[in-house]
């Protein structure tokens, strides 16, 4: 039974990988052929606010999962992955305060309301948890470092509010997703299918993704 999980791991990255590059396929298109475009000064509001779900999505996301699956994806060394794994969460972390100041201006210029949705409360709660997340396990793991002892201690729960800060973030995605498509009308067309299928695939990812880390790296 062991042996027969430890030989699953590796076709559960390739998955994830498939999926990571199938989001974004899909975020692009959404976005820069049904959207208009994305940019962070624009005459047209519609396109500062795309900034919004391509930097949350692809960006915190997509590379966040990508940071935690990275002890199973890199080979090679533990230290080397644990560098990646670092430098990928200082980039989903960069993506995401980045795609929460997009769509700040996005409503100060428009003139609408801020954080009166659940998928706002939700999104600031992931960046909020998440810039945590990392500033105490950089201390902890990387500069100046913890005892071992102490690591070992806080492995586990490292390990468990991370990936409930990842599903978190994923639901909000999702709950953000079902917020645009109830908001412009979409019904039974191209953009809703795409809309529909992004909000799909990031669960298979999830997925994805959660297996990863509980599967062990090794088949012997």
């Amino acid at each position: 039974m062991s042996r027969g999980f430890q030989v699953k791991v590796t076709p559960i990255i390739v998955l994830a990988h498939l999926s990571f590059i199938a989001i974004t396929t899909l975020v692009l298109v959404w976005l820069l052929h049904f959207r208009e475009g994305v940019a962070l000064i624009s005459s047209n509001k519609t396109k500062i606010f795309n900034l919004h779900p391509l930097l949350m999505v692809i960006g915190f996301i997509l590379v966040g999962g990508e940071a935690i699956m990275a002890y199973k994806s890199i080979p090679g060394k533990r230290s080397s992955a644990k560098v990646v794994h670092l430098l990928l969460h200082l980039i989903a972390m960069a993506a995401g305060i980045s795609g929460i100041v997009a769509v700040f201006k996005f409503k100060k210029e428009a003139g609408l309301p801020n954080m009166y949705t659940l998928h706002s409360w939700l999104g600031i709660s992931a960046i909020c948890l998440f810039g945590l997340q990392y500033i105490l396990a950089f201390f902890a793991y990387f500069f100046p470092g913890a005892e071992m002892s102490a690591r070992a201690m806080i492995l586990p729960w490292h390990r468990f509010i991370g990936m409930v800060i990842f599903l978190l973030a994923v639901g909000t995605a999702e709950s953000g997703l079902v917020e645009y498509f109830n908001s412009i009308g979409l019904f039974r067309n191209q953009e809703a299918l795409i809309v529909n299928f992004t909000g799909l695939l990031l669960f298979l990812f999830a997925v994805f993704v959660s297996l990863s880390v509980i599967l062990p790296r090794n088949s012997s």
